[in-house]
């Protein structure tokens, strides 16, 4: 990972409908998270799972204390429920996976 990132990347490398479930579609993203970084606060219209690749993440969703993901372990966020996401001295690399309606958008800023 180049560490010299100020910016994150998030890049879509997969979207497909799920068959079982008509109307909801699965995207998947790899996320990549410069040091000293965090993401503005946010809900989705649906399930994210995220599992963390390299680096680690503190990871906050609202009315629950916060946790740190490192790399091996996943974290798991319901749908409209505001969360963000934080980095400490070191990148952190990620591969999520968002559940939600075909068409909606996939993140929405907090209020």
């Amino acid at each position: 990972m180049n560490t010299a990132t100020t910016t994150p990347s998030l890049q879509n490398i997969a979207r497909d409908l799920l068959e079982t479930a008509p109307g909801l579609e699965v995207v998947t993203s790899v996320v990549e998270l410069p040091a000293n970084f965090r993401l503005p606060a946010h809900t989705h219209p649906g399930e994210e799972f995220a599992y963390v690749i390299e680096g680690s993440v503190r990871f906050w969703e609202q009315g629950v204390e916060e946790i740190t993901l490192v790399a091996g372990e996943y974290g798991k966020v319901g749908k409209d429920v505001v969360h963000t996401v934080r980095t400490a001295d070191e990148p952190a690399k990620l591969v999520v996976f968002r559940v939600h309606t075909v068409g909606a958008p996939e993140r929405i800023p907090a209020e």
